[in-house]
């Protein structure tokens, strides 16, 4: 169970935190509500597009560089061999080019940091392509082949290339702060208790008018704290010192970066000490995975998606017309389930149980021999097979093919809501929920009867949130066939 040491929140407040990390709440609420969209705040959501913005200027800008470098290299062949020798220049660039891409990446050429550092973007473009150039020079020398190739069309190719990528990124720079503005980032801060600050640069909302209150025992509040965390860069909070370890424990389960603003370094176990405003501020979260993690997370789930829907299809339309000849209703189940960051989605399930008994909140789990289990559904459970359709969730972004197990929000153990058991339970959300995982492998899986069944899940999910890799996600898949047919699955 997490002991909190926090200080005594006012008595105002919907709830309390006890000294054994449980909260007192006045209402518990089984379902994630919704409040009135951010309608009045319509910059919030011009700042969420940054990161759309953002992205198209760093493609925009890696195109624009490999255009410099094809028509600089073909320019440089018309001139010094007065024609355009299409073996040799496709020859070269097809070798250049994926030189400079990789360096370019790997010298951090396509970083955000680029579009705010003129001289960063102009060095590490114009360093890139040298050191392609000379891979270049000694894949010719090595495999004698230099003789070959026209060594001035070469040299005025790269000297040509230097120069425009030079000019690209420069008129890239400028247009940029045009188009996102000063700052590339998408930043909001929350001010709880305190005024807002006149030389805040970043946008500014007062937690109050937006239901944000730092309660971790309120769904709702914690609802709303993610979604305004939807598409933004960083999320900052301003507040008294009373507030402050409360805010940490909100913001911890957020996939974006968060902070708290600390001017007097008050030390409540930050990540590390940045300037914010021009006061000091603790990073309180990373987000968990950075952002290369989470391209080669997706890019490993979509990819097995390609190789085993294709035969699993046919299994998925036997299945579904068996359910449908099996009991009255629709093949699949639709419910509401906490994913990444706390956010609600709708989860796909083959139906296994009869439409009329169905339980949409997830309030009371499914028990041995449960009577609202139809033939069918008692051997898809067995099975896992009433997980297939989740496939399409995977594909959807909503899910992945390994994480923490998404729950609905009314799910309890010993008749108390997974949150009241280990406010810990938020900090599982900081990576998409999973098709399978550590959890599942372990062997904690079933109903949840004991506040002990969850607790062992949630230390599994913590302990893959802190320590993901793509190979702990290959094992833990590898792993998953082993369990398939489980005691627990019922």
């Amino acid at each position: 169970m997490a002991k909190l040491n926090l200080v005594a929140i006012s008595a105002e407040r919907e709830g309390s935190i006890l000294s054994d990390g449980k909260v007192e709440s006045s209402e518990s609420e089984s379902t994630l509500t919704t409040r009135q969209p951010f309608t009045d705040q319509q910059f919030l959501k011009n700042l969420s597009r940054k990161k759309q913005k953002r992205s198209t200027l760093i493609v925009f800008l890696a195109l624009t560089d490999i255009f410099a470098i094809i028509l600089s290299f073909t320019l440089a062949s018309l001139l010094r061999l007065g024609e355009i020798e299409l073996t040799q220049l496709t020859n070269v660039l097809l070798t250049v080019i994926p030189i400079y891409i990789a360096i370019a990446l790997n010298n951090k050429a396509y970083q955000t940091n680029v579009l705010t550092g003129y001289w960063k973007s102009i060095n590490r473009g114009v360093i890139a392509l040298l050191l392609a150039s000379s891979a270049m020079l000694l894949i010719l020398f090595f495999f004698k082949t230099s003789n070959e190739f026209s060594r001035i069309m070469f040299g005025f190719g790269t000297l040509g290339a230097a120069v425009m990528i030079i000019m690209t990124r420069s008129l890239i720079f400028k247009l940029g702060q045009k188009y996102i503005g000063r700052s590339p980032y998408a930043d909001v801060c929350i001010y709880d208790g305190i005024p807002i600050r006149q030389d805040n640069s970043d946008a500014a909302i007062v937690a109050e008018e937006h239901g944000l209150v730092a309660d971790p025992s309120n769904p709702d509040a914690v609802n709303r704290l993610g979604q305004l965390a939807s598409g933004m860069d960083h999320v900052i909070v301003h507040c008294p010192p009373e507030k402050r370890e409360f805010w940490v424990f909100m913001l911890r389960s957020l996939d974006v970066k968060s902070e708290i603003v600390v001017p007097e370094l008050d030390s409540i176990g930050p990540l590390a000490i940045k300037l914010r405003s021009n006061q000091t501020s603790l990073l309180i979260s990373s987000g968990q995975l950075r952002w290369d993690q989470k391209i080669v997370k997706r890019a490993f789930d979509i990819l097995l998606m390609v190789c085993i829907l294709p035969f699993l299809f046919p299994v998925l339309l036997i299945v579904a017309l068996i359910i449908k000849l099996d009991s009255p209703g629709p093949v699949l189940f639709f419910q509401q389930r906490i994913g990444l960051g706390n956010r609600p989605f709708k989860i796909w399930k083959f139906r296994s149980m009869r439409t009329e008994l169905a339980d949409a909140t997830g309030h009371d789990s499914t028990q041995r021999n449960d009577p609202r289990i139809t033939k069918i559904g008692k051997i898809i459970r067995s099975t896992s097979i009433d997980e297939l359709p989740q496939l399409f969730n995977v594909l959807r972004g909503t899910m992945s093919v390994v994480g923490p197990r998404p729950h609905a929000p009314g799910s309890r153990a010993e008749d108390m809501l997974f949150w009241d058991i280990d406010q810990r339970y938020w900090h599982r959300h900081a990576v998409k929920p999973g098709l399978t995982g550590l959890a599942q492998i372990k062997g904690f899986r079933g109903a949840t009867e004991q506040e002990s069944d969850l607790s062992n899940r949630l230390n599994a999910d913590l302990e893959y949130v802190a320590e993901w890799s793509l190979w702990t996600d290959v094992k833990i898949i590898l792993k998953t066939f082993a369990v398939l047919f489980h005691k627990n699955a019922y």
